[in-house]
């Protein structure tokens, strides 16, 4: 797939994420400022503790705390709960980002240990928290990204975190994308963060800002998180140019993960009538899915170009390589779909599937 790689940045229109923003245009954010406004100053000032205060009402959480990462906020989340309990043992699903993608992380710096829950290839359950046995705290990533961005119902959510609470477990939302699956749920953020004793989320996935994330929680909670953010080294400086660019995007796209949604639900289903190409989910529970294919990787290669030529639109985004080596799509709809004419995305769908049929006679 390299040579679709590098070809499909050069399509004026592509269905994945939002538009690439250069960096001048990202200063877009900042004419908004009042020039006269002050900067933060090692986390204290209006820009910052505005902010703050902002999205724990949002989140429904009685304080907090920008960080200048997901990764810091959510070590420092756990190595809470492992204090407060004398346990230094965590629980989460075995594709959890701190357990693939931060270097082992928790246990290098925290000297905390994990429980994998369940198996990789889906949600862990109820059942599988009932075998677990003295841990901290649980993990819930929501959606659960390395799987296509599945979801438990809600009444198996509610179950697993009423079992956590009732048996004095911390349970925390890595809710990265929390506000992606509220339409899916039909609940608030507040009314999802209300389960959890501590979440975080972020700013530049589904937002698109540049950087940043939020770690909420109760009074208690917040006040170990500030000293731990100190200790971490988060606490730098001045924090505004991330926080300005966060709140832009944050209040630019909030309001638009119902159509997000309702996108990826179209996007997904038209994929899903192409043989040898299916999506997981099927029917996806948020913008994200994961898009796989059993055809010839260099027949769809050379039909993803051929529609990219015909169209000057970039179906998919580079492929992924999964845990059992095989190439996917992780797609995840943003503003880039809606600027383009459904009836184009159509007619190049049923080019792509005839570009397939056509390849696969030779």
């Amino acid at each position: 797939m390299h040579r679709y790689k590098s070809q499909r940045t050069q399509a004026s229109f592509g269905l994945h994420g939002h538009q690439v923003v250069s960096m001048r245009d990202s200063l877009q954010a900042y004419m908004t400022l009042d020039q006269s406004a002050p900067g933060d100053a090692y986390g204290s000032g209006a820009i910052i503790n505005d902010f703050e205060q902002e999205i724990a009402l949002e989140l429904g959480k009685q304080l907090a705390n920008f960080f200048p990462s997901g990764t810091m906020a959510q070590q420092v989340a756990l190595r809470i709960a492992c204090d407060n309990r004398d346990i230094a043992t965590v629980a989460y699903h075995p594709l959890c980002h701190l357990q693939i993608h931060e270097q082992q992380g928790l246990k290098h710096l925290h000297r905390i240990d994990s429980v994998l829950l369940g198996e990789p290839n889906r949600l862990f359950s109820l059942q599988d928290l009932q075998n677990v046995e003295a841990v901290a705290a649980v993990l819930f990533e929501l959606p659960q990204r390395e799987i296509g961005g599945q979801l438990p119902t809600w009444d198996e959510l509610q179950k697993m975190c009423d079992w956590c609470r009732q048996r004095g477990i911390h349970s925390h939302l890595d809710g990265a994308r929390l506000f992606e699956i509220l339409p899916y749920y039909k609940k608030t953020a507040a009314q999802v963060c209300a389960l959890f004793d501590s979440v975080y989320i972020s700013f530049y996935k589904g937002f698109g800002g540049v950087s940043g994330a939020i770690l909420a929680g109760d009074r208690g909670f917040m006040d170990s998180a500030k000293l731990w953010k100190r200790r971490q080294g988060g606490d730098i400086f001045q924090l505004y140019p991330y926080i300005v660019s966060a709140q832009y995007n944050y209040r630019l796209r909030r309001d638009k993960m119902p159509v997000y949604w309702k996108n990826a639900l179209s996007l997904a289903e038209q994929f899903n009538q192409i043989p040898g190409i299916s999506t997981v989910p099927k029917k996806p529970v948020s913008n994200m899915f994961h898009v796989y294919f059993t055809v010839d990787s260099q027949l769809l290669e050379a039909s993803l170009i051929e529609v990219l030529e015909k169209y000057d639109l970039a179906l998919l985004p580079a492929s992924r390589c999964d845990r059992d080596n095989r190439k996917y799509f992780e797609f995840w709809v943003g503003d880039q779909f809606s600027a383009v004419d459904p009836e184009i995305v159509a007619q190049a769908m049923c080019f792509l599937a005839a570009a397939l049929k056509r390849g696969a006679a030779i």
